[in-house]
């Protein structure tokens, strides 16, 4: 009978307080009705920018609410991330490399919020994200592009979207929000050396503290191959 693996289900800080502001909000739009029938001609104005701050509020609450319950799964097979647009999951042993963003603004060392992952080849992640997410990272890594241009790293014209069909390594082409991604993943590499990039906000921990247990996760994948 074989044992089941053990899995690190982690939950992002972004996600945290999401029904304490949904409640908080719902909480502030009875007051504010009851305080305005008796007073609503008085402090019209004011009323009506505290109903929009309720609204801001419980929408902000359910944004977070509706996130996927944990944004990243470890396990001795590998790493899944998980997106409410999707997800995307790849072995440790297609991983070459995990480290912190740390580049150089002239004599200064920034760590951008990110931990990079180097895959040994591009192409294997073409069938382990989806489409959705494929296009969503496009536009969310977009100051990560910026950041590259503004460094230096890559040319204005590199950071435009690419539609033109990917290769992979097997010689199948593919085309549509995968082949931009994987352009886009390219890209980003050649800016940074690294393909895929963990943004901190769906960490619940500090990078330093994250960093090192991808490390040590993958380094023990070993022992259960």
């Amino acid at each position: 009978m074989t044992s089941k693996l053990p899995v690190i289900k982690i939950k992002a800080q972004s996600n945290h307080h999401a029904m304490f502001l949904m409640l908080t909000a719902l909480m502030l739009f009875i007051m504010i009705l009851v305080f305005s029938q008796g007073y609503w001609r008085q402090y019209q104005l004011v009323l009506i920018f505290i109903y929009l701050t309720s609204l801001v509020i419980f929408i902000t609450g359910l944004a977070k609410y509706l996130q996927p319950k944990y944004s990243l799964c470890l396990n001795p097979q590998g790493i899944r991330y998980q997106h409410s647009y999707g997800h995307w999951q790849v072995n440790w042993q297609q991983i070459q490399r995990i480290a912190l963003m740390n580049e150089s603004l002239g004599f200064i060392q920034v760590q951008l919020p990110y931990i990079g992952i180097r895959l040994k080849h591009l192409s294997t992640l073409a069938k382990q994200i989806s489409p959705r997410l494929a296009n969503r990272l496009i536009h969310e890594q977009r100051p990560l592009l910026a950041f590259a241009i503004q460094q230096q790293l890559i040319s204005l014209e590199q950071s435009q979207l690419n539609f033109e069909p990917f290769q992979l390594s097997s010689g199948e082409s593919l085309i549509g929000p995968l082949a931009a991604f994987l352009h886009h993943s390219a890209v980003l590499h050649q800016a940074f050396g690294y393909h895929l990039f963990l943004p901190e906000t769906a960490l619940d921990r500090e990078l330093n503290e994250f960093c090192t247990l991808l490390k040590q996760c993958m380094q023990s994948s070993v022992e259960y191959s």
